[in-house]
This record gives structure tokens, C-alpha cells and sequence, in this order.
């Protein structure tokens, strides 16, 4: 083999040489571009999983250092919505949303999230250590003050409020049961809520110069009161728990939709005609709201 011919070889092997060294790193650099390293980012992100009750997908995200349990529902929606419930994370995206943005979503939101979790257990904790026992000496909210529960086994069943003590007696037969306790104070306290709504709306109904064509109670989980355009005004019974400013606030604001059906700046300025303290009225309402109440 003559000279030339051997350089010829030795530079066609060096060519070879630095070609497969050239595709090695387009590989690794490929294999980095398309999510090789995301087991280094999320190592023990375990396997998804389908709740076979109801189809839910559960998943699970690393996010500040700490594992984040969400459940994933898909909809018809065209936004990803967030929801921060008793059992935690919830979140509703579109079906054609891909997890990869779905988590990218929550990476942005975060802050809002662990913050929002963080409010849900301690509201969670503070519900368990006010959950209140239909006990003798259990404290019952009334009127934004507390009614002392006193009860006593006797054979006809009975119910008086010492409105000058504070105390709720209670008379039941022997054999009762907590539910009955519950029943007896649950009706006391709606016939409290109607005698009084029905003293205070004249009185707001006269400053405003309106007629309403009827009151009846409400049961609502989520609203305070309603009105109609028919003038069919409905409040929530346990407004009676509240103090007294809180419940003029809501019969003012109900009445005031009879002339604004709406929420308008010219609605709240009815409002404040009527009852010129609304906004002290409206901020303890909203502090109440998150309030731990009875259940009955």
C-alpha cells in the first residue's frame, strides 16, 4: 500500500470516527429535548391510577418539595378549573388538555393552591374542635352571643329560654335521643327566626316606602336570603344565630332588590338609605360565613 493511499485510509477512519461521535451527541441531545431527564425532575412520581367507583383519575405532582394528591376529571369545559374541597385538590380540564399542561397549569398556580389547602385544614381542624355535643352545658350560638343548653329528663317534653341567663331548657322523656335534642332546639330556634324577621322587615320596608308580598324561611346552604320581583322574600333561618345588625343587613339588602333587581352601585345606595351601617353589617357577615354552625 503506497503512502497516500494509507493517509487516505487513516483520514476516511478519522472522518467515521468523528461522524459517530457527532450522531452520539445529537442522540443525547435529542433524547434531553424530548423528556429524557423528566424522571430526574419527578423521580418518584408513582403510576396514575382510575377509582373504579367513578372513574376519577387520580394523580399525584411534585410541587415545592412535597407530593401534591389531585383528582383529575375531564369535561366539556373549555378552561381548567381548580377546586379546593374537602378531599383536596380537584381539577376539571378539557379532554383535549394533555396532562403535561394540566401540570404546568398547577406549577403556575402553585402559591394559590398550597395556600388554599393550607386554609381547608385549618378550617377542617377547627370545625372537629367546635363540632358541638347535644350535651347538657353545650353553648348554643344565638343572637351573635351563646345560650347555655340545659337539659332534663322528665316525662313531658318541654322548651323555655331565661332570656336574662342565657339558658335553653330543655325537657325530654328519658329514652330520648341526640337527634330529638336537635329536632326541639331546631324548631325553637325557626320560630325565633320568624318572629323576629317578621318584626324588623316593616320596619325597613316603611324607610324604603315598599311593599313586599311575603316572608318565609329558608333552608339554603349558600345563601342568606332571595327575593323575588313579585316581592316573595325568602331568609335563611339561621340568620338567628347572628347578632341582630347582621340580620337588619340582610332584610335590608333583600328588600332593596324590590326597587334594583340587580347589584348595582345604585342598588347598594338603596341599601345604605335604608340602613346606613350596611357595609360593618356586610364585612361580619362575610367573616361569619366560613363560621362553624350547628348541624341538625
Amino acid at each position: 500500500m503506497s503512502a497516500e493511499n494509507s493517509k487516505n485510509t487513516a483520514r476516511s477512519a478519522q472522518a467515521s470516527l468523528i461522524q459517530g461521535l457527532q450522531r452520539a451527541l445529537q442522540l443525547d441531545f435529542f433524547n434531553d429535548l424530548f423528556g429524557g431527564s423528566e424522571q430526574v425532575i419527578t423521580p418518584h412520581r408513582p403510576p396514575n391510577t382510575i377509582d373504579p367507583a367513578n372513574g376519577v383519575r387520580k394523580r399525584q405532582i411534585l410541587i415545592q418539595d412535597q407530593v401534591l394528591d389531585y383528582e383529575l376529571r375531564r369535561s366539556k369545559r373549555r378552561s381548567i378549573g381548580f377546586l379546593i374541597g374537602a378531599e383536596g385538590l380537584r381539577i376539571t380540564a378539557p379532554r383535549w388538555v394533555t396532562v403535561a399542561d394540566i401540570e404546568q397549569a398547577i406549577r403556575e398556580k402553585q402559591q394559590w393552591i398550597i395556600a388554599k389547602l393550607s386554609e381547608k385544614r385549618e378550617q377542617n381542624h377547627r370545625r372537629k374542635e367546635a363540632t358541638m355535643r347535644w350535651e347538657d352545658g353545650a353553648r348554643l350560638p344565638y343572637l351573635g352571643k351563646h345560650l347555655t343548653l340545659h337539659i332534663r329528663e322528665q316525662s313531658r317534653a318541654s322548651i323555655y329560654h331565661d332570656a336574662e341567663q342565657d339558658i335553653l331548657t330543655i325537657s325530654i322523656p328519658p329514652d330520648s335521643h341526640e337527634q330529638q335534642i336537635k329536632d326541639r332546639v331546631k324548631a325553637w330556634l325557626q320560630q325565633e327566626a320568624k318572629h323576629l324577621f317578621n318584626q324588623r322587615m316593616p320596619l325597613f320596608a316603611q324607610r324604603l316606602g315598599v311593599s313586599y308580598h311575603s316572608m318565609s324561611l329558608s333552608s339554603a346552604r349558600t345563601r342568606w336570603g332571595s327575593c323575588t320581583s313579585q316581592g316573595k322574600i325568602r331568609l335563611n333561618w339561621r340568620l338567628i344565630h347572628f347578632s341582630i345588625d347582621i340580620i337588619d343587613y340582610v332584610i335590608a339588602h333583600e328588600l332593596s332588590h324590590l326597587r334594583e333587581m340587580n347589584h348595582s352601585a345604585k342598588f347598594w345606595a338603596t341599601v345604605e338609605s335604608i340602613y346606613p351601617e350596611y357595609e360593618h353589617a356586610k364585612r361580619k357577615l362575610r367573616q361569619h360565613a366560613n363560621a362553624e354552625l350547628p348541624t341538625f
